[in-house]
């Protein structure tokens, strides 16, 4: 049977897919170049990764195991892989912070979940974070854990999801007023957007670490994660203001005008009408922005945060497994993607959903 009589006999759809593959990889000769130079690529690259990450590696033993052989040492990762998660949170409180990953976990996992989208999840989403941080420090189940052994991927997780839950309102507020009629608060937040655009992210936790704690009365007091949680909050909501802009004006005038019609006030209109629409179109890059303050949370470790990326860095400064930093880059690069890499695949998700809502009215 030829390949032309194999791909007639598969169903439509998935003839369909393969013949959109192979136009893409041989469609033209330029796509023919680049396929052949990509499969050359691989060729080169891969044999020799799995030969030092799978058949010369070292799985179980010590430093000096590992020594002993050119490939990789996973037998470090399974000696630091709590390390690398919980830092130098105390060992044997370490049930607290796996606790707490799993409750942000839940949390996020019901926040993507259109079913939930109700009023009562703003105050569950509080509860949670309430109790994550309670969690943590020990307040009301002593031993008391300062912020500062805190660490891993539950202060990488729990950062991420309070500023970007936090910078969300305050992004559409700002969007709000960067087109308002009123010059003044449009000049104010154009001032605002701008001001923090236009600063880097490690100067903003600088001003957290160095500033705040000089320039607000009882500054000494606030706890650094908190502080540094409040500025990227402001930080990143400006970045996100001019996402959700860019929906609204994307935006006939006519819905506004319809809705104006039916006697609907401002902030009704854009309740009910304009900002539905708006953040439906803008999904794509508010999860792009999303992944990328996933990725830009390791600016952390300037201001002293161990968070995931600096605990994998911290682990292979052990003087017993010294010089592993391959493997425990190799550890959060996977765990870095699978997060970003379900965080895009649920964006797709989202999209074709609602997609369909809007398509049955609902």
């Amino acid at each position: 049977m030829s390949i032309s009589e194999a791909l007639l006999a598969l169903p439509t759809r998935r003839r369909a897919s393969l013949e959109a593959l192979k136009t893409g990889l041989f469609g033209t000769p330029l796509n023919s170049a680049l396929t052949l130079l990509t499969t050359a690529f691989l060729i080169w690259v891969v044999p020799p990764f799995l030969r030092w990450a799978i058949v010369d590696a070292t799985w179980t033993g010590s430093a000096a195991d590992c020594s002993s052989r050119s490939g990789a040492c996973w037998a470090f990762v399974s000696a630091k892989f709590r390390f690398i998660l919980f830092a130098f949170y105390p060992p044997e409180l370490q049930w607290r912070p796996l606790l707490a990953m799993s409750l942000i976990v839940a949390l996020l996992a019901a926040i993507a979940l259109p079913r939930f989208w109700r009023r009562e999840l703003l105050v569950i989403w509080l509860l949670v974070i309430g109790t994550v941080w309670t969690l943590m420090s020990g307040t009301l189940l002593p031993p008391f854990v300062p912020s500062s052994q805190w660490g891993g991927l539950p202060i990488t997780l729990l950062v991420w999801a309070v500023c970007f839950a936090g910078a969300a309102p305050l992004a559409i507020l700002l969007a709000l007023a960067r087109q308002s009629k009123l010059g003044g608060l449009r000049t104010l937040a154009v001032i605002f957007i701008e001001l923090m655009r236009g600063t880097p992210m490690v100067a903003i936790l600088y001003v957290a670490m160095l500033i705040i704690p000089m320039a607000v009365p009882g500054g000494q007091l606030i706890d650094k994660t908190v502080r540094a949680i409040v500025m990227v909050t402001l930080f990143w909501s400006a970045y996100l203001a001019e996402v959700v802009r860019a929906g609204l004006q994307a935006i006939p005038p006519g819905q506004t005008e319809a809705a104006a019609s039916l006697g609907f006030g401002y902030w009704r209109t854009m309740q009910l009408v304009v900002l539905p629409q708006a953040l439906r179109l803008v999904i794509p890059g508010m999860v792009n922005l999303a992944i990328g303050f996933l990725l830009a949370t390791s600016l952390l470790a300037v201001i002293g945060i161990f968070d995931l990326l600096n605990a994998a860095k911290s682990s292979a400064s052990d003087p017993q497994w010294l010089g592993f930093y391959n493997e425990a880059y190799l550890l959060a690069a996977v765990i870095y993607f699978v997060l970003c890499f379900g965080g895009s695949r649920y964006s797709l998700w989202l999209e074709r959903y609602l997609r369909g809502a809007e398509r049955h009215g609902i």
